[in-house]
């Protein structure tokens, strides 16, 4: 039996494809395919296999494959080796492995960001505009 401390852990593998969003709570690991948007308050897992296409909006995720959106994460965003990030990030915490190859604008600040994905309430702090990337950038690794 499943408890609010024990959230439900559901994976979706590579064999799905889906077109449409995607709503969940607790914890997902996701490794098909997605035409839409994925939202959740919870954890995200992307697997190698993943090929996202559309925005994402969690409490964290760790990101593997292959993703075509902006991803707005309440608390972290951690992008794993050889993974391809074609978007925008914005989170309180940011970890990028080496190998990732990711052309976007980044957003990383504590104070930023609330679970909605906006600014928080009552900061006043501003922020220089982004400048978005032109080519792609890989980290590490020839």
């Amino acid at each position: 039996m499943n408890t609010a401390e024990n959230p439900p852990h559901n994976v979706l593998g590579s064999e799905v494809e889906l077109k449409g969003n995607l709503r969940f709570t607790g914890e997902l690991t996701f490794d098909g395919k997605l035409e839409g948007e994925i939202s959740t308050d919870g954890n995200l897992n992307l697997g190698d296999n993943a090929v996202v296409s559309g925005n994402i909006q969690v409490g964290s995720v760790v990101v593997r494959g292959k993703i075509n959106g902006t991803i707005t994460a309440a608390d972290k965003i951690e992008i794993k080796s050889n993974t391809e990030l074609f978007g925008d990030i914005h989170a309180n915490k940011l970890v990028i492995e080496e190998g990732v190859t990711f052309v976007g604008k980044s957003d990383v600040n504590p104070k930023q960001v609330s679970p909605t994905g906006t600014p928080a309430p009552g900061d006043s702090q501003t922020q220089a505009p982004q400048k978005p990337i032109g080519q792609p950038v890989r980290l590490g690794g020839r």
